[in-house]
C-alpha cells in the first residue's frame, strides 16, 4: 500500500498548499510516508536524515513527484547546534515553517545488561533530546505561522513495555511528557500532539532486531499497520480540521492497545 493511497480529506484537496513542513528522520518508513502525505496535501517538505543521504534523496524525489518543493538536510539533531541549523535551513526553503514532525529515532534491540551508557545516550539523544532541540528552535516559526502544528511520533512500546528496549521505551515515553509541556506553552497558536503507532509494517535494521518484531499483543484489526495510516493521522493534525486537537497522545494501533 502506498502512502498516498490511504490519504483523503486534507490530502485530496491540497489543504496544506502554501505551507512548509519539516519531517525529521524521513529517509524511509513512517517518516517517508509522512513526507509524502504532507506533499500530497500541498505542503513543501524538508527531508531530514542523520546520515542516509541516498535514501533521503529518494524521499525528496517522491515529494517532487507529488508537486512539492523540497530540500534534503543532513544533521545530527542530538546536537543543539545541528538542530538549530536544520530548522534554519528548513525555514529558508520558502521563508516560513508551519509544521514540524519529530519522527527521528534510533531503534535498537538490547537487553538491559548489554546497554552501555553510550547506547543509552545515543537512543535518548536521537529520539528525545533531538525532538526537544528541534521543537525549541522551530517554536518561533510555528508561532508566527498562524496555523502551526507540531507532531511527535511516539511508540506503543512506551505504553506497554517490551523486552530488549528499555532505552527506546524510556525515550518514547519521554515524548508524551514533551508533548504535554509544549502543548501548554505554545498554546493557543500552535497545536502539539503525539501520534503513537502500534505494530507497523516497516523495514527494521539489524540493530533493531531486523524484521523480527518484539512480542506484543495481537491487535483487533488482525494485521500490521501501514506507514501511510500513521501519515494520514499526521496530515489530519496539520490540517485545518485538526486545530481543536492538542496535547493528546493519539493511538493508531488497530486495537492492539486500548488506553
Amino acid at each position: 500500500m502506498s502512502a498516498s493511497s490511504t490519504m483523503n480529506g486534507e490530502s485530496s484537496n491540497r489543504g496544506l498548499a502554501g505551507c512548509t513542513a519539516l519531517v525529521t528522520g524521513s529517509a524511509d518508513n513512517i517518516g517517508r510516508a509522512v513526507a509524502y502525505a504532507l506533499a500530497d496535501a500541498g505542503a513543501a517538505v524538508i527531508v531530514h536524515a542523520r546520515r542516509s543521504k541516498d535514501m533521503a534523496e529518494q524521499t525528496a524525489q517522491g515529494v517532487k513527484e507529488r508537486g512539492g518543493a523540497t530540500a534534503v538536510v543532513l544533521a545530527d539533531i542530538s546536537v543543539p547546534q545541528e538542530a538549530r541549523r536544520l530548522v534554519a535551513e528548513a525555514a529558508q526553503l520558502t521563508g516560513r515553517l508551519d509544521f514540524v514532525v519529530n519522527n527521528a529515532s534510533v531503534r535498537r534491540q538490547q537487553m538491559l545488561a548489554d546497554i552501555t551508557p553510550e547506547d543509552w545516550r545515543e537512543v535518548l539523544g536521537a529520539t528525545l533530546d533531538g525532538s526537544f532541540f528541534v521543537s525549541q528552535a522551530a517554536a518561533p516559526h510555528l508561532t508566527a505561522s498562524g496555523r502551526g502544528a507540531l507532531v511527535n511520533i511516539g511508540g506503543v512500546a512506551a505504553h506497554l513495555g517490551v523486552p530488549g528496549r528499555v532505552h527506546a521505551v524510556s525515550a518514547k515515553a519521554g515524548l508524551i511528557g514533551l508533548t504535554k509541556g509544549l502543548a501548554v506553552e505554545l498554546a493557543p497558536k500552535v497545536t502539539v500532539n503525539c501520534v503513537v503507532p502500534g505494530m507497523i509494517d516497516t523495514v527494521r535494521r539489524a540493530s533493531a532486531g531486523g524484521n523480527i518484531l518484539p512480542a506484543m499483543p495481537a491487535n483487533l484489526a488482525g494485521r500490521l499497520g501501514q506507514p501511510g495510516e500513521i501519515a494520514a493521522m499526521v496530515a489530519f493534525l496539520c490540517g485545518p480540521s485538526g486545530r481543536f486537537v492538542t496535547g493528546q497522545a493519539i493511538h493508531v494501533n488497530g486495537g492492539g492497545y486500548l488506553p
